[in-house]
């Protein structure tokens, strides 16, 4: 089984991220420039279409306020097995993302890894907006 993790340390506070994590029908917001909608029924199926046009259905596995953590699991598609998770660290001087996805087959790798720096990326950019959109006030 492959296994990615992608770190991100993030300029904003672990409760400024976790905010935008924790709302996971609108994952959308998110990843900006990666994913171009979402969403999520009441059964916590969460259909998420990504800018390329690829969709992805996704089992929300779990949503824990007091880790700071969303588990999912994404269904069918190139996966056989899937699990991930996406956790906000507190840190002195802010947060990091700690995302890391389980998966078969192993030869999905190099582009699940590229699809998570991609998503790494794109969270810390939308955290960044968080943080000029409340000094600007």
């Amino acid at each position: 089984m492959a296994t990615i993790v992608v770190e991100r340390d993030l300029s904003c506070s672990a409760e400024q991220a976790w905010e935008l994590l924790a709302d996971v029908g609108s994952v959308h917001k998110a990843f900006p420039g990666i994913v171009r909608d979402s969403q999520l029924s009441d059964d916590g199926v969460r259909t998420v279409t990504f800018d390329s046009g690829a969709v992805v259905t996704e089992i929300i596995v779990g949503v824990d306020e007091a880790r700071r953590r969303v588990a999912y699991s994404i269904q069918g598609g190139r996966f056989s097995v899937h699990g991930a998770s996406m956790q906000i660290v507190p840190r002195a001087d802010g947060a990091q993302l700690l995302w890391i996805s389980d998966f078969l087959p192993d030869t999905a790798a190099p582009i699940v890894q590229g699809l998570m720096e991609q998503g790494g990326n794109a969270f810390a950019d939308a955290t960044a907006i968080l943080v000029s959109r409340a000094l600007a006030r």
